[in-house]
């Protein structure tokens, strides 16, 4: 019985998998293609993405991408550590169970809904749509997914090693600095992985906040491909889909370092 069960589960986890990423190797196979269009491969060639990188506009945008994704990442590292650690640090479960809530709307809530919440913001205050209201709106968005990162290691984290130290005569700062921080350095890494990518693939809010003069790769790829259909969105999307495995594969290396040097240690 258990045998079946095991097999079932194995053919739906394929079934899931070729689903979700046949569409996906298909048009990168196509971006390979020396022909025009997605309906025979006609021959091997790089010129598509030979086109891409001499092409300055989106060499342009892609640094922009990548520069609101690092940056927006590490400042919503900062506060949703900081965030995470207020929380848990609450007397009253009522208010930590609030907060939590809130969080956890933000996260469910339909990018739609929270781009065109901050495109009503941004003009009320007086913002200018560009590169100010990308990077906010994706800090904004980043934190609470931070925040569910890196809660978990401060929830599993010995209080006694923080009464400890304060009997030690180390300061509140001292404790935040040498003993939560280094404790839940791999949350912390898990947090600013999850928004790099999170920034690095989101179109809906983007769509929304960005303006004339200032673009991302999604907005870019979405343009170009209300166009007409071109290979050469299928090598941008191919690039981005290599990129996010990178950083995927580069976060797993991390905690898997993380995992074995704790390990080791106890």
């Amino acid at each position: 019985m258990r045998s079946n069960l095991s097999a079932t589960a194995k053919v739906y986890l394929v079934a899931v998998f070729v689903i979700l990423y046949a569409p996906i190797f298909y048009l990168i196979f196509y971006s390979f293609n020396s022909g025009g269009t997605m309906n025979s491969f006609e021959g091997f060639t790089l010129e598509h993405y030979k086109a891409v990188f001499e092409d300055n506009r989106l060499i342009a945008i892609l640094i922009n991408t990548v520069i609101v994704a690092l940056l927006s990442a590490l400042i919503a590292t900062i506060i949703g550590t900081l965030g995470a650690v207020g929380i848990v640090s609450m007397r009253s479960q009522k208010m930590r169970s609030t907060v939590l809530s809130l969080n956890n709307i933000l996260i469910v809530s339909p990018d739609v809904v929270i781009g065109a919440s901050f495109l009503i913001l941004f003009t009320m205050i007086g913002v200018k749509l560009g590169f100010a209201s990308v990077l906010i709106s994706h800090i904004a968005f980043s934190i609470p997914i931070v925040v569910l990162m890196v809660l978990p290691k401060i929830l599993e984290m010995n209080t006694n090693l923080i009464d400890a130290a304060l009997d030690l005569g180390a300061s509140r700062r001292d404790v935040l600095t040498r003993v939560i921080i280094p404790y839940i350095k791999p949350g912390i890494f898990a947090g600013f992985f999850m928004a790099l990518t999170y920034s690095l693939d989101d179109f809906a809010v983007t769509f929304f906040v960005t303006g004339n003069g200032f673009s991302t790769l999604s907005v870019e790829i979405y343009s170009m491909a209300r166009a007409g259909i071109s290979l050469t969105v299928n090598a941008i999307s191919g690039l981005v889909f290599v990129v996010t495995v990178g950083v995927v594969a580069i976060y797993y290396v991390i905690t898997n370092r993380a995992k074995k040097m704790e390990a080791y240690n106890r």
